[in-house]
């Protein structure tokens, strides 16, 4: 664990073990000290390690968003340690199994419910404090409900989104500012649960689409 030098704005991402999370971590340290937020601790130290090596610092909070007294304790944390948040970059996602609607397991949706939604709910209500008037939050959208077999994430993700826009309209003059940005197809794990045997060959590295959203994130964080 490092400590944020006095210089360094500071960034929350949450589900920044893997894919555009941890892209996106690496491609906010040189300029944010990077609270990293993610259930595996493995995947997290790799990630420090990484952001160490190009001159970086980061805070690893190896935690599951879906509890609300750890979400509340790391908030509480990041006030009690730096006063203020400058920006929440939120990519943690569940990617249910494909399934036809009127089969959808309860398991399954429940999880997605609870990580996409819920999760999702408590963390604005914990994080808006920090971020003030002048902070930003960062969703990204991923268009599927009312797709085929799409049902559980598609709905979940939806009403993530819906919380989101609701927050970015509600904000517009108080702040702070609420981003939805649009990633390109990319190959991380979440759409090989999708498409299995799409050609990832073709798709977009998550580290290329977080260098190609960054100036959209750090032109106002």
């Amino acid at each position: 664990m490092t400590e944020q030098t006095t210089k360094q704005k500071l960034a929350l991402i949450t589900g920044a073990s893997r894919g555009l999370g941890a892209a996106l971590a690496e491609a906010l340290a040189p300029t944010h000290h990077i609270v990293a937020v993610a259930r595996t601790t493995g995947a997290l130290e790799e990630l420090d390690d990484r952001i160490q090596s190009n001159g970086g610092t980061a805070t690893l909070a190896p935690m599951d968003i879906t509890v609300p007294d750890a979400m509340a304790t790391l908030c509480r944390g990041i006030h009690d340690r730096w006063g203020s948040l400058d920006l929440w970059v939120h990519t943690a996602i569940h990617a249910a199994p494909l399934s036809p609607a009127n089969f959808v397991a309860a398991k399954d949706w429940d999880k997605s419910l609870e990580i996409n939604a819920s999760a999702t709910a408590r963390l604005i209500t914990y994080v808006a404090p920090l971020l003030g008037q002048t902070g930003q939050a960062v969703f990204f959208d991923d268009p599927r409900a009312g797709e085929k077999f799409f049902g559980t994430y598609g709905a979940t993700k939806a009403a993530q989104l819906a919380l989101a826009r609701s927050w970015q309209v509600e904000g517009e003059r108080t702040g702070p500012k609420v981003s939805i940005l649009s990633p390109q197809p990319m190959s991380t794990a979440l759409r090989a649960r999708f498409f299995p045997g799409e050609d990832r060959a073709a798709l977009a590295t998550p580290q290329a689409e977080a260098t190609r959203l960054l100036p959209e994130i750090v032109t106002n964080s």
